[in-house]
């Protein structure tokens, strides 16, 4: 039972929570409903289908978001941390008889955060416009500045995500408790005047949809699924603030809010069809539409910072498994390792979806590029959950398998549906997801030729302990650290060797492994090897969620025995990439692996040294 002051802990978590993790699925009712009876597939509002598409929404949020992830999947963290990729990561934890099924699972993994970068992109996009262009539905003439007005939003936004998601969280979390509090209460006023829309609880609606109409029903399920966009995003902000926050905000506050909203809405339709075109704004009075349009613009921004906090928590996760170069990663938290800000991915996240705001023009337009990238993580992320409770959790087959089973029907309806849509847009996150898979395993692939290649001219520890040794090999005074990401010695040692024959009195190989956990235990960070008198190995380990800090790691070392001499210089090696031929890799990926070794992050920054300690070798290495 949790102690008083851990309670007390986290209620202003769980309120930041609310601001952070839940803005994106808190803000799907501005859409969901009109998309389902007024999108790519227009359905006529007749009650049958009100209430067949109510109990379709009512199911969908219970079973995808309540049980699936919020109850199952959130107790799959990796150390705390959440994410498709540290999903990912978790299963191939175990140790499977083949690497091929290592790597298929990993692949996954890989391919399910492209799609979740596709989703970051069109996220801010839908749900600002959505927003705004509640201004239209008040007054028409205001039509052509919706565009324009949701691109300063945009650009504000994410102007402001330097300053981290605990200061953003700490604002955000009271709006977001005020947007749930008003649209609940919208929801409770239009569902008093048609109390009958609550039947449609019953899922016998939604089966009775399906059996008397199955084309409307299957086409309904690609709009459905906007009402549970975000939640991925709530699993990939988890190592933000924990799962308990979460929780207590979904069950306390968020479901039953959106619940009531959108049985609020259906209500309406039973009795106005005509209010299917923007079903959201016409449950509030005239009165309220400007204010709503405020509040609703507010929230949207806010929606979008939890799948831009996802991305750089995906990010970030990418580079320590070696799926991305190093970029510069602010620690926006002196408190809280998981907040994170990632510029670059700040700055492309923008120019995308500046791109798809002046591109699509329309929310309704981007709505239908929105649920097949949804549903395809949803997938990804059932198989994967399902190796981790069978090979972690041990749950039997005869549990494991009709439950796995169900959820992918269901999401695999989710996907067909959604491919109907494709010639509408929903080409357009499949398309970002192929390319970012192709940067991701690129760069994967790339790392493993060049090292490769590399470990053809370096010497090894036993050659370089045998040269150290001999008469002729000269001592200054010092310690010189050289930086491997591999268990050999560096080109650059082989080569300073080479080049004189000369060498501090004492040379330190420090291999950085990451590990495919989010933190390492400190007594297990650093281990020391004196290799022979005045060379010494030190294998420095950092979960991927880590920043990498040499310097501490050296005197961790010294803790356990490293005789240290003054002064310190750290030797990094650089490589200029020449792609040859086709062998290993296709020719077009050994050029885009070039490009991304001479645009990656300085390794002196990257290993948090200071410039004038830093000796840098460079050199041409063909792949």
């Amino acid at each position: 039972m949790p102690t008083p002051a851990r309670v007390r802990s986290r209620g202003p978590l769980a309120v930041a929570a609310i601001g952070i993790v839940f803005g994106d699925i808190g803000t799907s009712p501005l859409y969901s409903v009109q998309q389902i009876f007024s999108g790519a597939h227009t359905i006529a509002p007749d009650p049958p289908r009100v209430l067949g598409a109510m109990s379709l929404i009512f199911w969908t949020v219970t079973l995808i978001v309540s049980v699936k992830y919020v109850l199952v999947v959130m107790r799959a963290d990796n150390d705390g941390e959440g994410g498709i990729m540290a999903l990912a990561s978790l299963t191939v934890l175990h140790p499977f008889k083949t690497a091929r099924r290592r790597m298929v699972l990993l692949g996954l993994g890989v391919f399910g955060a492209a799609l979740f970068y596709g989703d970051s992109m069109i996220t801010p996009a839908v749900s600002v416009l959505s927003a705004v262009e509640g201004l239209a539905v008040f007054d028409s003439g205001l039509q052509p500045v919706v565009v324009p007005l949701a691109v300063v939003v945009l650009v504000t936004l994410f102007a402001v995500q330097r300053f981290g998601t605990a200061r953003v969280g700490a604002i955000f979390g009271p709006i977001m408790i005020v947007w749930f509090v008003v649209i609940g209460a919208l929801g409770v006023v239009s569902i008093i005047g048609t109390p009958s829309v609550l039947s449609s609880i019953a899922p016998s609606n939604a089966v009775s949809l399906f059996v008397n109409e199955p084309l409307v029903g299957f086409l309904a399920l690609s709009s459905v699924i906007l009402c549970v966009t975000g939640v991925e995003a709530l699993y990939a902000d988890m190592g933000h603030f924990g799962t308990g926050p979460i929780r207590i905000s979904w069950f306390g506050l968020v479901s039953w809010a959106l619940y009531l909203n959108y049985m609020g809405q259906g209500a309406l339709l039973l009795r106005d069809p005509g209010a299917a075109a923007n079903p959201f704004y016409e449950l509030a009075p005239d009165v309220l539409q400007i204010p709503l349009v405020v509040l609703a613009t507010v929230a949207t921004v806010i929606a979008s910072q939890a799948v831009i906090s996802g991305a750089f928590s995906m990010t970030d996760q990418a580079i320590k498994l070696g799926f991305l170069p190093r970029m510069t990663v602010v620690h926006t938290s002196a408190q809280t390792r998981g907040q994170i800000f990632v510029p670059f991915i700040n700055g492309l996240l923008l120019i995308s979806i500046l791109a798809l705001v002046v591109g699509f023009r329309s929310s309704s337009n981007l709505a239908s590029a929105y649920g097949l990238a949804v549903s395809g993580t949803f997938v990804i992320t059932t198989v994967l959950i399902c190796v981790v409770a069978r090979t972690r959790w041990r749950v039997p087959w005869a549990l494991l398998v009709p439950v796995t089973a169900f959820f992918l029907a269901i999401e695999l309806a989710f996907v067909a549906s959604n491919l109907t849509k494709f010639s509408h847009g929903a080409w357009v996150p499949v398309f970002v997801a192929i390319l970012i898979a192709a940067v991701l395993t690129t760069w994967a692939r790339g790392r493993t030729l060049l090292r490769d290649q590399m470990n053809k001219y370096s010497m090894s520890n036993a050659e370089l302990a045998a040269a150290f040794a001999e008469p002729d090999t000269a001592r200054t005074q010092g310690t010189a650290v050289y930086l491997t990401m591999d268990q050999r010695p560096p080109l650059a040692l082989t080569e300073h060797f080479h080049l004189g024959r000369t060498t501090r009195n004492l040379t330190v190989q420090v291999a950085i492994e990451t590990a495919r956990v989010p933190v390492v235990a400190e007594d297990a960070r650093v281990d020391v090897e004196m290799v022979c008198p005045g060379f010494a190995r030190v294998v420095s380990r950092h979960g991927f969620m880590e920043k990498i800090d040499i310097g501490r790691d050296l005197r961790a070392a010294q803790a356990k025995g490293l005789q240290v001499e003054d002064p310190v210089i750290y030797v990094v090696h650089t490589s200029r990439v020449e792609p040859h031929g086709r062998q290993g890799m296709a020719l077009w990926r050994k050029h885009l692996f070039a490009f991304m070794s001479r645009n990656a992050a300085d390794p002196a920054s990257a290993f948090r040294l200071e410039d004038e300690d830093v000796v840098e070798y460079a050199s041409v290495v063909p792949i």
